[in-house]
């Protein structure tokens, strides 16, 4: 899809991924780029550095991404492309209280759905739209010392691809950005954590991989391309991979 001229909606939008990918799709000609955050004063500071609109939005609260929409398509216009990229992370296993898997459950994977559920419907009967999700390598690999990130970016991944395999022919165009380390507030200290040791890309890296899966219309985004080699290397041989992945833990975690 050329992303010239049309109207993009981008969460998360006030820092990090989610305002280098509102800054690209400025460059890239948009019409009107939304920048949606439940910080709302960084909302703003994207939106006027790009020229676009900023919305309130916390994305745990399906019905402020109802409203989102809502307000964007009445206000502006049908939405062309949807990126539901906020997201956060908690460190440890099953102890993470519940209170925390029950937010980032709702942030890193309900979020989607929820756009999905109340926008694909209207894409579908105006001939077709985008979604770009953001997830993460952990996704299809997993996350070294954060379980809930780990099993939240899985179903992340595992809902983008329900959605691009069963309404694909009704004119909906799916893509999941799978990155490992970027440079963003949620990285910060990081530069030695076990995500990193590919190297830490920046957030402009992380919009131009983005950009290149929406132009290409190719459903894996990925910004460190060692990904594809580690997945494969997982489902040559489960074992040996979790053996690896207990190497990491080891290292990385004692």
């Amino acid at each position: 899809m050329d992303i010239a001229d049309k109207i993009v909606v981008v969460t998360g939008a006030a820092s990090g991924i989610g305002k280098a990918l509102c800054e690209r799709f400025a460059k890239e000609g948009a019409k009107l780029v939304v920048c949606s955050d439940m910080n709302e004063e960084g909302a703003k500071a994207t939106a006027a550095d790009v020229g676009g609109v900023a919305v309130t939005t916390d994305v745990s609260n399906e019905d402020e991404i109802v409203a989102l929409i809502n307000l964007v398509e009445d206000n502006h216009g049908p939405i062309d492309l949807f990126c539901s990229n906020a997201g956060i992370g908690f460190s440890g296993g099953p102890e993470v209280t519940n209170e925390q898997w029950q937010k980032i459950w709702e942030v890193n994977t309900m979020s989607h759905i929820w756009a999905a559920r109340h926008l694909v419907p209207k894409m579908i009967a105006r001939g077709g739209g985008y979604l770009l999700n953001t997830a993460s390598a952990a996704g299809l690999l997993n996350q070294i010392g954060s379980m809930c990130y780990g099993v939240t970016k899985h179903a992340a991944v595992g809902a983008a691809e329900w959605l691009a395999l069963t309404y694909g022919d009704q004119g909906i165009k799916v893509s999941v950005f799978c990155p490992q380390s970027i440079r963003t507030e949620m990285t910060r200290g990081g530069e030695n954590h076990v995500a990193a040791l590919d190297g830490m890309f920046e957030p402009e890296d992380a919009a131009a991989a983005c950009v290149k899966a929406i132009n290409e219309e190719t459903f894996l985004a990925l910004t460190h391309e060692q990904v594809v080699g580690y997945m494969q290397a997982k489902t040559a041989n489960y074992d040996r991979w979790i053996g690896g992945m207990r190497k990491l833990n080891r290292q990385f975690t004692n």
